[in-house]
């Protein structure tokens, strides 16, 4: 079975949100300069165990951050949309690997510059602060995720995150595939399909076409899920 991209009711997101842009405000206060590079699809940004010399943010596209493990499966950590800002570290080196999951854009400001700033700017100090509690709750929210509920609640509960991130009017296609999802979630590609079909067969979903979902009944997603 191949992997497919979904999609699912919201507004196109192909740029930063200005109103979410804590980055640019911090890069714009402090005179820092961000660099923008393009990654395509499935390119590496940074691999584990690399130095952590910079911290992210997603301009358009997507970004996927994983673990392989021992055994060579991969666990994806985080799913990062435009806006999202990626790879602030406690260490020297980044514990997960990046990778463009359609072609993308980032930008980017030395880490250095940032730790300088902040060590004289309480504002600066304390907005950094803000994103790292931000990567900390949803690492907890993930380990929850994967250690307490079922397959079913695990699609739901994503299903949900990515309608709440992405709400709004029209359609949004969601870059990753269904394999993406599977190793998010910490299930098989098979398991993943079967939720979404069952989903659709009791109308909390429909499919529309080979590669996209729309959420046509969200109280029956979230009555399921709690």
């Amino acid at each position: 079975m191949q992997s497919q991209s979904l999609a699912i009711h919201s507004k196109p997101v192909s740029a930063v949100p200005p109103s979410a842009d804590q980055f640019s405000i911090i890069a714009n206060h402090c005179g820092l300069v961000a660099t923008e590079f393009r990654y395509k699809k499935d390119e590496e940004i940074y691999g584990e165990e690399e130095q952590a010399d910079y911290v992210y943010q997603v301009v358009r596209g997507a970004v996927r951050s994983y673990k392989l493990l021992s055994d060579g499966r991969r666990q994806v950590g985080a799913f990062h949309l435009a806006g999202d800002v990626f790879g602030i570290e406690s260490g020297t080196v980044h514990r997960l690997s990046a990778e463009a999951i359609i072609d993308t854009t980032v930008r980017l400001i030395k880490r250095s510059s940032l730790e300088a700033v902040a060590a004289i700017n309480a504002k600066v100090a304390h907005r950094l602060w803000t994103m790292t509690v931000a990567d900390l709750k949803h690492a907890e929210d993930h380990m929850l995720l994967l250690g307490r509920k079922t397959a079913m609640e695990r699609v739901i509960t994503f299903l949900l995150e990515m309608d709440k991130r992405l709400s709004s009017a029209g359609i949004f296609g969601l870059p990753m595939s269904r394999r993406d999802i599977g190793d998010y979630l910490g299930l098989t590609l098979e398991t993943v399909s079967r939720a979404l079909s069952q989903l659709n067969e009791e109308g909390a979903l429909t499919f529309s076409g080979a590669r996209q979902i729309s959420l046509c009944n969200r109280p029956i997603l979230a009555g399921m899920n709690e």
